[in-house]
């Protein structure tokens, strides 16, 4: 039987994925198929979907058995009422890269110090040696797939790495912690903290003028997780105090960030255009045909979404 596959998403990514998308289905041995940004609903076998696609009422696809996110967030669909489908969330091998280097590079150019001699050219001999790796103490909040292997390259880069999760992990080399009590201390050892978290109703605002004030004086916030994880005034106003050395912000609650926002103009804070990760079009492809294959296969879908916890 043909195997029916709505692509619903912007017309620019269906440009950016059709190729790809047809290459992958091939790889995983599904050439009966038909994909199509127009299929009738009642025929629809999977769902290709972005959040902000153009399907946002999924009731008619009576008969879709998975609906296949775009994206590794997917805050904005999983509360959709009308979704009736298992939903998995994007875990792609580009993605994790990206983001895993984005989250390296940014930690290492706070970790050495390295803005003072980028933007210090004004001739004083700035001779501030950094500790080493295994001195600097680094926190992780999140430890799913991006947050455990950010936290496994920094460990073997030497840091001392410690990571909160709202449920116990074990990862090699990593003090992994949880709960609240496990927060506070994640937060008490932070000289960098990175933020991991999936937005939920739970992680909005975690870091809120309470839990900047248990941080330890002049330490850094680096956000690649999302923009709603931080109380963006508790955050100004611990900078503008230089109780938080610096922050580098590459997501926030309006995208693109407005020009009027203080961060912009801020002389602590490093704004990047959500570009810590991207899902790329060959690997996301490969893992959307390997969920299809298994729906027709009758074997388990991967990172299905769990609704109650929201990711």
């Amino acid at each position: 039987m043909t195997v029916q596959i709505l692509f619903a998403a912007k017309e620019e990514r269906w440009a950016q994925y059709e190729a790809p998308l047809r290459r992958a289905l091939e790889g995983a041995g599904i050439t009966d198929y038909v994909l199509s940004r127009d299929i009738a609903p009642e025929a629809v076998d999977y769902m290709v979907v972005a959040p902000n696609g153009p399907v946002q009422d999924f009731a008619p696809y009576r008969n879709c058995k998975a609906a296949l996110n775009l994206w590794a967030g997917v805050e904005n669909i999983i509360g959709n009422p009308t979704l009736h489908m298992p939903l998995a969330r994007m875990v792609d091998h580009g993605l994790t890269r990206g983001m895993v280097e984005w989250v390296t590079g940014h930690v290492l150019r706070h970790h050495l110090g390295m803005d003072a001699h980028i933007h210090g050219q004004d001739g004083k001999w700035r001779k501030d040696i950094p500790p080493l790796a295994e001195e600097r103490r680094v926190s992780i909040l999140g430890l799913g797939e991006l947050g455990a292997e950010c936290a496994d390259a920094l460990r073997y880069l030497g840091f001392d790495v410690t990571g909160w999760s709202r449920s116990q992990k074990d990862l090699p080399g990593i003090r992994c912690l949880a709960g609240e009590e496990g927060l506070a201390e994640a937060l008490g050892t932070a000289e960098i903290l990175v933020l991991l978290l999936p937005k939920t109703a739970d992680t909005e605002n975690v870091l809120n003028a309470e839990r900047i004030a248990q941080m330890p004086r002049g330490a850094v916030i680096i956000n690649p997780g999302r923009g709603p994880l931080i109380d963006d005034d508790a955050l100004l106003a611990a900078l503008d105090e230089g109780r938080i050395a610096h922050a580098t912000l590459d997501v926030f609650r309006t995208e693109p960030l407005p020009p009027e926002h203080p961060y912009w103009a801020h002389p602590s804070v490093t704004v990047t255009p959500h570009i810590a990760s991207e899902t790329r079009d060959e690997t996301a492809s490969r893992v959307i045909a390997e969920n299809i294959r298994r729906g027709e296969a009758g074997e388990p879908f991967l990172h299905l979404v769990d609704p109650k916890l929201g990711y």
